[in-house]
């Protein structure tokens, strides 16, 4: 298959993914939790939290309407990433491949599931807005 001039080469890093999620010129099916967890760090690394969060959250929302899936968009599951991703980059990791090789649990899609029911996350609810966790769970220290 030739490439077109159009083609561009997939994203390397935190930074450029996270370019890639602002602009909307990420081919959503090529992107992967791992590239979502990447994109998270960089915007974390470019912004304070809170605005972070908020880019990071438009460029999902983006990407899930570029797919014709916007309802996929879930405000809990990115807020609650969002927050283990930096609370995790507070360790002092140089890149997320650093924080990912320390941290691979975030590379679980389950791993919320120890807060969450399945119930309660992928609620409308909580796709529209990010609720609080309905278990009880001990955080390590």
């Amino acid at each position: 298959m030739e490439q077109t001039e159009h083609a561009q080469p997939r994203p390397r890093n935190s930074q450029e993914l996270l370019t890639g999620l602002i602009e909307v010129s990420l081919d959503p099916a090529a992107f992967s939790h791992r590239d979502h967890v990447a994109a998270a760090f960089g915007a974390l690394e470019r912004f304070e939290f809170f605005t972070a969060m908020q880019v990071y959250a438009d460029g999902l929302r983006a990407l899930t309407v570029k797919a014709g899936v916007p309802e996929k968009f879930n405000a809990t599951v990115t807020l609650a990433f969002i927050s283990l991703i930096a609370e995790k980059m507070a360790e002092g990791y140089d890149d997320a491949d650093a924080m990912l090789a320390a941290h691979p649990e975030l590379l679980r899609r389950d791993l919320l599931g120890a807060w969450y029911s399945k119930g309660r996350i992928s609620s409308d609810l909580a796709r529209r807005v990010a609720v609080l966790p309905d278990r009880i769970v001990a955080l390590n220290s």
